[in-house]
């Protein structure tokens, strides 16, 4: 088990336990402050971030970053990670196998962030970390909490690019997890 942020990295980057290594240019590790007490998880690279190596990069990552402005968030203030690391081809969703060899990555990963909140972005995080039958359009904002951690879903960013009618009731979820994160920072103070 690595101990420290770079010899984690350093190892994944190394990773060829699954077939997506043959075909990937980069690993994408994740990207933000290796203290935050928010991680955004998304199911895995598409093509611009195998490109760059960094998650959430294309129009979707430049959405993302939009939605993480209006509550008052960007990526110095939060940790942005994937379930797989690697680009499935053709963007098509990660197979179980791919999920299953990858995923001890964002567990170590979220040991040494310790989250307060995690924020899954779409239906195959949520299916992951919150539970195997999540099903977003019906639980999309809806709180969980395992280990102390509060854990919420929404539409994933290049879902709300395809179907824009899905945008208001993301501005809720997003405006709920900004009280989510004051209500937390007040149990915290002194």
């Amino acid at each position: 088990m690595a101990d420290s942020w770079e010899a984690l990295r350093s190892e994944c980057l190394q990773c060829r336990a699954c077939g997506l290594a043959q075909t990937r240019r980069h690993v994408v590790f994740g990207v933000g402050a290796q203290d935050a007490k928010i991680l955004l998880v998304g199911e895995g690279p598409g093509q611009h971030e195998d490109e760059q190596g960094v998650p959430f990069v294309g129009r979707a990552g430049q959405l993302l970053d939009d939605m993480l402005e209006i509550i008052g968030l960007d990526r110095t203030s939060v940790y942005i990670a994937n379930i797989v690391k690697c680009r499935p081809p053709d963007n098509r969703d990660p197979l179980n196998v791919e999920k299953d060899a990858c995923v001890g990555w964002l567990r170590r990963q979220t040991a040494l962030l310790q989250p307060k909140i995690i924020v899954c972005l779409g239906r195959i995080a949520a299916k992951i970390i919150i539970k195997e039958d999540f099903r977003i359009t019906a639980e999309h904002g809806r709180w969980f909490e395992r280990g102390g951690v509060q854990m919420t879903a929404i539409y994933h960013p290049s879902a709300l690019l395809r179907d824009v009618s899905k945008r208001p009731e993301t501005f809720e979820d997003l405006k709920s997890i900004q009280a989510k994160i004051r209500e937390l920072s007040a149990h915290a103070a002194p």
